[in-house]
């Protein structure tokens, strides 16, 4: 079989550090967030290749991420867009990959961003022994959260209905983005879209999919962050971190105070601060400040500050008057 690791996205909702750098290569602990992924699919023998679908704004990152990570089975397939209002939508794009790359055999699909407490192998090893189209669905535990994600709902194992994004949930089952489509069902992508089906999410394609054909869920407990959002990336590395502290060997950090969930990388300087779940990007300074809940990007100086829950993109000087 082959994978697809989804890697298009702008995150625009990230900006300003995901403006020139895609939020798959956020650092989450010594890893990248895509590491983690990737890491599964090189392990599992029956994974023969993985394409990182991305697009051509972010395809000189991935490669040059690809040629020094010393993965053997990722490659580049690039769809033809620069900016957010040019995407084919994650199903287009998908089809588009499928006939450029010319896959016909099984597929698995997962967005980039997500972060799975469940093994990659557990979720092959579901769908091969169900031979069915397979999602993987978690419970956000919250009718809030629940309206922003694909509603899945069961009988035993298969799915049979699934709303996109429902107004009205009526449970907290949602699809997390992680497929697996038969090889038979691929051909079914040109056809959905052919009828003018929405080409964004691929949750529309499995509500159509769901009525025409068996679908399964790969139900799990555990933790699962979709990193869209700088709170989201903040949580995502706090359970990595799991209330330790990750400071780079590079990084100098003197007089200062490190709460929980603390990654400090290389290159930066803390000096007589206090700093609570809050990321560090390389070679930026900060002296006489009290931050929490914060990102800080790279080359940034920050001096004789308190605040929190704030994101500073790079190259940012930000000083007390005092200082």
């Amino acid at each position: 079989m082959k994978a697809v690791v989804l890697a298009g996205g702008y995150a625009t909702r990230m900006w300003p550090i995901t403006k020139n750098r895609p939020k798959m290569l956020l650092p989450v602990g010594e890893d990248t967030v895509i590491d983690i992924i990737f890491e599964e699919f090189e392990a599992d023998d029956r994974v023969s290749e993985v394409f990182v679908s991305t697009n051509e704004a972010f395809a000189d990152d991935f490669e040059e991420y690809l040629e020094g990570s010393g993965f053997e089975k990722p490659t580049l397939s690039v769809e033809e867009t620069m900016e957010e209002d040019e995407k084919f939508g994650v199903v287009g794009a998908l089809a588009q990959l499928v006939e450029r790359e010319g896959v016909d055999e099984d597929l698995l699909v997962v967005a980039g961003d997500n972060l799975l407490s469940f093994r990659m192998s557990e979720f092959i090893d579901y769908f091969q022994e169900r031979g069915t189209s397979t999602l993987a669905a978690y419970d956000v535990g919250s009718l809030q959260r629940a309206k922003s994600y694909g509603l899945v709902e069961l009988d035993g194992e298969r799915v049979v209905d699934f709303q996109e994004k429902p107004e009205d949930p009526k449970s907290t089952l949602v699809s997390i983005a992680c497929y697996a489509f038969t090889a038979d069902t691929l051909p079914l992508l040109d056809e959905y879209l052919a009828a003018d089906n929405n080409p964004d999410e691929p949750g529309w394609f499995i509500q159509w999919l769901q009525e025409r054909e068996a679908v399964h869920a790969f139900t799990f407990d555990g933790a699962w962050f979709d990193i869209g959002t700088p709170e989201s990336y903040l949580e995502a590395v706090a359970w990595k971190l799991d209330g330790e502290n990750f400071v780079h060997r590079s990084a100098t950090v003197e007089g200062s105070e490190l709460g929980e969930n603390v990654h400090v990388m290389d290159g930066a300087e803390v000096l007589d601060s206090t700093l609570e779940q809050t990321i560090v990007f390389p070679d930026s300074y900060i002296s006489d400040s009290d931050i929490r809940r914060s990102i800080i990007d790279r080359e940034t100086r920050i001096e004789g500050l308190d605040f929190a829950g704030a994101l500073i993109g790079a190259h940012t000087r930000i000083t007390n008057g005092d200082h």
